[in-house]
């Protein structure tokens, strides 16, 4: 028995994502977190042993679908949610134990989507020799074609976002190093840390500027680094570059550096301005927006299907719903790289003006205000 294991309150703090699918965060955490603590306090069990585990289990289940009854459907629907709880169990651990390694990694990314595949021909062909439907032919390139697509838009999607958030950290860093002293933060960051927020509270919070900050900053005489949209652009939608605030007359301390909020959904909230308030919802319970992802494709298909006996109607309502869900991440996406624009383009607009007020304060031998 191992004694360096916390209560379960700080297993589930430490080892619970943030923000989980809504089948994990209702149906899996409730069990597999008190098994992930059980397992670290009583066993020698590693995280990649469990993740064979439930490799196991996904073929078991596999070979159930296979047979095609419903008896043996519902059998393989219970194993693939076994199968599942482990294969998220095995994260848990390697948080709680840090015994984690990037070969863990891959190996749970690999076999995940070995038993999807294993799993969709074993269903789908129990089904077709069950009935001789070629549906369920279409119906296994389909599952497979959709699981694929699913992973694959996501890495991407995820290496599109982290390379703009580098180009506008490396902007940052170059206004910085102009003495800008501009510090960064994005706002989708923010609004994760404070769900209950609204987008303008959270930069008055952190001192830095939206529209109505800016126009205020300028009031008080500060001149405001920002630029405008683009003429075809929404003013509403406009990127902010903000600034150096000076101290008050007679305080010794140095201008407060504000903070540039970088907004890049903030066309997709203009848009869309009941947004904000289901996402606030949602991570209040820790479900994420993305409300029909891989993961619940899966459990409709390997697991509501075979246990309602309702294979072609559940399996293509869930795919149609997982389309739909993936369409509305790449419009999100589109909007979000025009917000990325803008942005860049105010960075170029407030670098523009300083090196003008350097050239003109050359030629006047005044000194450049910092």
């Amino acid at each position: 028995m191992r004694h360096d294991i916390p209560p379960l309150t700080e297993v589930r703090r430490t080892t619970q994502k943030k923000r989980d699918a809504w089948w994990t965060v209702l149906l899996v955490d409730p069990l597999a977190t008190p098994l992930v603590r059980w397992t670290a306090l009583w066993t020698r069990i590693t995280p990649n042993q469990i993740t064979w585990l439930a490799l196991f289990f996904g073929l078991g289940a596999a070979g159930c679908f296979a047979f095609g009854t419903w008896n043996w459907l519902l059998v393989g629907a219970l194993l693939y949610h076994v199968s599942f709880v482990l294969d998220c169990m095995d994260g848990k651990l390697a948080r709680l134990t840090g015994a984690g390694s990037v070969f863990g990694a891959w190996l749970d990314y690999v076999f995940d989507r070995i038993r999807v595949l294993v799993c969709a021909v074993a269903l789908m062909g129990g089904q077709f020799s069950r009935t001789d439907d070629v549906i369920y032919l279409w119906l296994a390139l389909a599952v497979v074609f959709l699981d694929m697509l699913r992973y694959i838009d996501a890495l991407q999607i995820f290496k599109i976002r982290h390379g703009m958030r580098k180009q506008i950290k490396a902007r940052a860093r170059r206004a910085r190093e102009a003495e800008n002293a501009t510090e960064l933060a994005f706002m989708e960051d923010l609004l994760r840390e404070n769900p209950e927020a609204d987008a303008d509270a959270v930069a008055a919070h952190h001192g830095g500027e939206t529209d109505t900050a800016a126009e205020a900053a300028e009031e008080r005489g500060v001149p405001a680094q920002r630029a405008s949209a683009s003429p075809s652009a929404s003013p509403s939608v406009s990127a902010v570059v903000p600034v150096t605030v000076p101290a008050p007359q007679g305080d010794a301390r140095p201008g407060r550096p504000v903070t540039a909020i970088v907004d890049l959904h903030r066309e997709f909230r203009s848009r869309f301005p009941g947004y904000l308030r289901l996402r606030a919802f949602l991570l209040r319970h820790r479900i994420r927006t993305h409300l029909v992802s891989g993961i619940e494709f899966q459990m409709a298909v390997f697991i509501v299907a075979p246990a309602l006996n309702a294979v072609v109607p559940v399996t293509i309502g869930a795919g149609v719903l997982l389309l739909v869900f993936e369409l509305a991440i790449i419009y999100k996406l589109l909007l979000s790289t025009r917000d990325f624009a803008r942005t860049l383009d105010s960075f170029d607009a407030a670098e523009s003006r300083r090196r003008a007020q350097e050239e003109e304060a050359a030629e006047s031998g005044a000194p450049v205000a910092g």
